[in-house]
C-alpha cells in the first residue's frame, strides 16, 4: 500500500445487481465522500441452492468485463465470503464507509444485515440504497398495512397512487478510484462454461451499460408503439428484451420508466409500464414470502398429485415433446438463454398441467438456462402458471399448444426458426404434424418418431387429467 493510499478517505462501493455508472445511488453517494474503491464479490457460499445458474454466470462475465472497461480497469474483483473480504480491505486501506444498493433475495437480506452489524462494531459507516426497484416492497401495501396479494390492486391502487419513482441520477462527474491489486482477474472467477454451449448465445446478446441503453433505444423506436398487441407474437420485435439488463442492473427501472413515458403515451405505454409493475409485484411477494422459490404460496397445493416422470421432463427440457410451439420455446431457451413471454406461459402450462410435473422442475431449469434468471420473477411466474401462486392463473386455464401456436405464430416464422426439421411442413399441419397425411409428411422430409417426435401426451386427455387433479385438490380442502 502506498503512502498516498494511507492518506486517502476511501469509501467502498460494492457492486452487486447494479453493474452501471449512471443512476447508481450508492456509487453516486460514495463519490461525494471522496475516493471510491469499487468492488464486486462473487459469493457462492451464502447463496446456497440459488447460486447463479450457468447462463447467468455467462452473462455476468461479459457484464463485469464491460463495467471494468467503463471504470478504466479499476474494478476490484473477488470470490468468497464478502464479510471476510471486506474485513481484509478495511485492514489494508483507510476505509471510512461501505456503500451498496439493496438486493431482495432472502439469503442476501440475511447476509447484508450481518455484514452491517459487523462493520458497525469496528466503526465503519454503512449506507444502502434503492437502485433496483421503482418502489420498495415496504412502500406499497394495503390500508391495513398488509401486503397486496393480487397484482391489479397492487399496481393500480398501490403503485400508481404512491409517490412517483425518483428521477434517474447522472453518473458521478468526478470519480476518483482506488484499485486493489490483490483482487482477482475476471477469468479467475471461472464464470464461463468449460464446454462451449454458449457460442450460439453470443449472437443474440450484447452486455453492459452502453448496450443496455442501446437496447432500450431500439425498443422505444421499433417496439413500444404496438406493444399491447405485438408483445403476444414471438416472431415480432415488440418485446423489450431488457430483462437481463434490468436483472444485472446494467440499466435501472427508473431509466426505463421515464424514457418510456417520454417517448410514448396511451395504452401501449400503460401495458409496458404494467410489466415493470409485475416485476415490482414479484419482488414484493418474495420479500414478504421468502419461501416463494420452493414452497407453494397457496399451501393447499402441498397435496397436489404431481407425477414423477423423468422421461417427460427430459423431453420438455430438450424440446422434444412433439408439440412444435412448446419445442420451439424450449429450444429458444437453450440456444439463446431466453424465451418470449407468451411462449414462457405456453411451455410452463404444458409442464405443470399437461405433464403434471411439479413447477419446481421448471423453476430450476429456467434458473440454470435463462440469462434473465431472477429469483423473484422466476418464482412468482412459475407459481402463477401452476395456479398455486398469488393472483394465479385459474386451475381450468390450460394453454392448448396447438391453438396457441396457430393464433400467435400463424405464419410459423418463430416455430420454424427453432424447429427447422418442420420448416417445409405446410402451415395447416405445422402445429399438429401427426394429423398430416403421409404424402405431406414425406414431401416435407418428416418421419414422425425419427426427424420429429410424436406427441408424448394427448393434449385433450392430459387436460382432463389435470382438471381431475385440481378437482381432487378442491375436495381435499373442503
Amino acid at each position: 500500500m502506498t503512502k498516498s493510499n494511507r492518506e486517502k478517505n476511501i469509501t467502498i462501493h460494492w457492486f452487486r445487481q447494479d453493474l452501471r455508472l449512471s443512476d447508481n445511488p450508492s456509487l453516486y453517494e460514495a463519490a461525494q465522500e471522496g475516493d471510491v474503491l469499487p468492488i464486486y464479490i462473487l459469493d457462492n457460499k451464502n447463496s446456497g441452492e440459488h447460486a447463479l445458474g450457468a447462463a447467468s454466470r455467462w452473462w455476468l462475465h461479459y457484464s463485469l468485463n464491460a463495467l471494468q472497461k467503463s471504470l478504466g480497469g479499476k474494478l476490484s474483483l473477488y470470490q468468497g465470503n464478502p464479510q471476510e473480504i471486506l474485513s481484509s480491505l478495511i485492514q489494508r486501506y483507510p476505509v471510512k464507509g461501505v456503500y451498496w444498493n439493496r438486493c431482495y433475495e432472502p439469503w442476501r437480506i440475511k447476509r447484508d444485515q450481518k455484514i452491517k452489524e459487523c462493520l458497525k462494531l469496528v466503526g465503519i459507516k454503512t449506507a444502502n440504497f434503492n437502485g433496483s426497484l421503482l418502489w420498495e416492497p415496504w412502500q406499497i401495501h394495503k390500508k391495513d398495512g398488509t401486503p397486496y396479494k393480487v397484482f391489479t390492486p397492487y399496481y393500480k391502487r398501490g403503485c400508481l397512487l404512491a409517490p412517483p419513482p425518483r428521477l434517474p441520477l447522472a453518473a458521478p462527474k468526478n470519480l476518483d478510484l482506488v484499485y486493489d491489486s490483490a483482487g482477482s482477474f475476471l477469468n479467475e472467477l471461472d464464470l464461463l462454461p468449460s464446454i462451449h454451449w454458449d457460442k450460439k448465445m453470443e449472437a443474440y446478446w450484447q452486455m453492459g451499460e452502453e448496450k443496455a441503453q442501446a437496447r432500450l433505444d431500439i425498443f422505444l423506436k421499433n417496439g413500444l408503439a404496438d406493444y399491447k398487441e405485438g408483445r403476444n407474437f414471438p416472431a415480432k420485435k415488440n418485446v423489450s428484451r431488457l430483462s437481463p439488463h434490468l436483472h444485472f442492473g446494467e440499466i435501472s427501472p427508473h431509466q426505463v420508466w421515464y424514457r418510456a413515458k417520454k417517448e410514448c403515451s396511451g395504452e401501449n405505454l400503460d401495458h409496458f409500464l404494467s410489466e415493470l409493475g409485475w416485476r415490482e409485484f414479484s419482488h414484493s411477494l418474495l420479500y414478504y414470502f421468502p419461501g416463494l422459490p420452493r414452497q407453494n404460496w397457496q399451501n393447499k397445493f402441498d397435496a397436489f398429485p404431481w407425477q414423477n416422470n423423468r422421461e417427460f421432463l427430459e423431453c420438455w427440457q430438450k424440446g422434444q415433446t412433439g408439440y412444435p410451439i412448446v419445442d420451439a420455446g424450449m429450444r429458444e431457451l437453450w440456444q439463446t438463454g431466453y424465451i418470449h413471454n407468451r411462449v414462457r406461459m405456453i411451455v410452463g402450462s404444458f409442464l405443470v398441467k399437461n405433464l403434471l410435473l411439479h413447477w419446481n422442475h421448471g423453476e430450476r431449469w429456467f434458473w440454470d438456462c435463462l440469462v434473465d434468471a431472477d429469483l423473484a420473477n422466476n418464482s412468482a411466474s412459475w407459481q402463477w402458471v401452476a395456479g398455486c401462486g398469488a393472483d394465479a392463473a385459474p386451475y381450468f386455464r390450460v394453454f392448448n399448444p396447438i391453438t396457441q401456436g396457430s393464433k400467435f405464430d400463424s405464419s410459423g416464422e418463430y416455430t420454424r426458426c427453432f424447429v427447422p426439421e418442420l420448416k417445409r411442413l405446410p402451415d395447416k399441419y405445422l402445429f399438429r404434424p401427426w394429423e398430416a397425411p403421409l404424402d405431406v409428411l414425406k414431401e416435407a422430409g418428416v418421419t414422425l418418431g425419427k426427424e420429429y417426435p410424436r406427441p408424448i401426451v394427448d393434449v385433450k386427455i392430459s387436460r382432463e387429467k389435470a382438471l381431475e387433479a385440481f378437482a381432487s385438490l378442491k375436495k381435499a380442502n373442503l
